[in-house]
């Protein structure tokens, strides 16, 4: 496991980027955690003394990677934007399990379940993710359901927020 230093940062204007708060993680650390790898991988570890898993590292260019911060991190850590925190990460090899109540629902469902079985591992966590990151129930139940609904119309995970958007503006929502 390596350990460093490092403090939290936030971006102004960086288009998508715009607001997020992240760890800097420079080309030499991230060479040692991942050697020869520019694309994003997931990082497990420890900040300050709050446990982290299944973390995406996301390139920025010139073998420099950034760690986000969410609110929850921040929370945990008890720290905000130009704090220092103590960096300890290694490869997370973990599996990104899809959660239970999307498997139960597939089930009922075997056209959807088939087509989600034919996408890349990679593809099925970009849904897994999504679902996971619903900050209340409510959410999390309507995002399966069109997680369903997407699967059985043999949509990728792009078209499904494409055409939910498109939706949400002809509703003026």
């Amino acid at each position: 496991m390596l350990s460093f230093n490092s403090t939290i940062l936030q971006f102004a204007q960086q288009g998508e980027k715009t607001g997020w708060t992240y760890l800097l993680i420079p080309a030499a650390i991230a060479s040692k955690l991942n050697p020869g790898v520019k694309k994003s991988f997931r990082v497990k570890g420890r900040l300050d003394d709050f446990k982290v898993e299944k973390l995406a590292l996301i390139p920025m260019g010139k073998g420099d990677f950034i760690l986000t911060v969410n609110a929850a991190i921040r929370k945990g850590i008890g720290k905000r934007k130009g704090a220092t925190v103590k960096v300890q990460l290694e490869l997370d090899h973990s599996p990104i399990l899809p959660p239970t109540e999307l498997l139960e629902c597939l089930q009922d469902e075997p056209e959807a379940l088939t087509y989600f079985n034919s996408l890349p591992q990679g593809h099925r966590n970009y849904f897994t993710k999504w679902i996971e990151s619903a900050k209340t129930e409510p959410t999390k139940t309507k995002r399966i359901a069109l997680v369903i609904k997407t699967m059985v119309r043999k949509m990728d995970f792009g078209a499904m927020l494409r055409e939910e958007r498109d939706e949400r503006r002809m509703m003026g929502r």
